[in-house]
């Protein structure tokens, strides 16, 4: 047997992170769900299901409230693996003062977000050393929350939910220096998320700006060139039956069943890990806002045109540097 070289053995443990981390959701709300199902039907320590019950009555609300970050598992070096997969890089252009707090916008969402994870839910890309004073919440699902020790895992990346009330905290509650991280245009940006693609979901999505407003916050940009290329996705015929069963499901639960496929384990082999491209995240100039407590449409519809305009000039700024043709174009539907 020949002799593993440092090479190999880096590529597995990067595969092995990328792994893991599409997994572990899974497996841990698997666990629990069958833990306690054994407890109640074949042990006689059911009581262990009932504390459980009340501890997730009584810690309800902390995902709201800046959530359980742990420094220990943002350092993780299981995410610099992570990050060197494909490789992940972020970028400033300018910098954030921790005197103020902020939103960033994070776009493309593509099909997992690798960029949103590792760049603000980690310090694999160094965020504390980039933007030193800023203390980043990523802002997810509520459904995350819902289930013990998963919820403990997610909140120990600084991940907070996504309620309305999490982000008056944030933003107005916990000092400055706090940074709100929004996948704007969310789940429903999946079906675009494809090589050579460049499409947001942002044209209807003024909330984050209703909430900019309100707080006085101003709106970071960010585009990560790269994501939409690290899976295919195949489509099917619009108006078949597996197309109308896909929007079926996105109206049932929100999520939008992509048929996706990338790499397998091996380099040139088939599966559902995600092609190694590089993909950077260029964090944008803050867009000023004013603090307007009870903003009407029209200044929300302003601001919400202006932050689209800072976006745009992002991506016409920066897209020939990372791949994209002279005439690629940011669409926004």
């Amino acid at each position: 047997m020949g002799s593993i070289s440092r090479k190999d053995l880096k590529a597995a443990l990067e595969v092995f992170a990328i792994f893991q981390w599409a997994l572990s959701a899974l497996l841990i709300v698997l666990f629990v769900i069958f833990f306690h199902l054994y407890l109640v039907v074949f042990t006689p320590y059911w009581q262990l299901t009932v504390l459980t019950i009340m501890w997730l009555i009584f810690d309800w609300k902390t995902p709201q409230r800046g959530g359980r970050r742990s420094k220990w598992v943002r350092g993780w070096r299981l995410w610099k693996q992570y990050r060197d997969y494909f490789p992940l890089k972020l970028v400033k252009t300018h910098d954030l003062s921790p005197r103020y707090n902020y939103i960033i916008a994070s776009h493309p969402h593509g099909l997992l977000a690798h960029n949103c994870f590792c760049h603000f839910a980690t310090e694999a890309s160094g965020f504390s050393r980039i933007f030193p004073g800023i203390t980043p919440y990523v802002l997810t699902l509520g459904a995350f929350f819902w289930v013990p020790i998963l919820r403990e895992y997610v909140m120990s990346s600084g991940a907070c939910s996504v309620a309305q009330a999490s982000m008056d905290y944030l933003l107005s509650g916990k000092g400055s220096g706090n940074a709100v991280v929004v996948v704007v245009g969310g789940l429903a940006e999946c079906p675009y998320a494809r090589p050579g693609f460049s499409t947001l979901v942002l044209k209807e999505r003024k909330g984050f700006v209703r909430v900019a407003l309100r707080h006085g916050v101003a709106l970071v940009p960010t585009y990560s060139f790269g994501e939409n290329e690290v899976y295919d996705q195949h489509i099917f015929t619009p108006g078949g039956w597996i197309n109308r069963f896909q929007k079926w499901i996105q109206r049932l639960v929100h999520i939008y069943p992509c048929a996706f496929y990338g790499r397998g384990f091996t380099e040139n082999s088939w599966g559902l890990l995600p092609y190694r491209k590089p993909v950077t995240t260029i964090v944008g100039e803050p867009l000023q806002i004013p603090k307007i407590e009870n903003p009407s449409q029209d200044v929300v519809d302003e601001y919400h045109a202006r932050y689209i305009k800072a976006l745009r000039k992002l991506f016409e700024e920066y897209k020939v540097q990372y791949g994209f043709p002279e005439t690629q174009e940011l669409t926004i539907i």
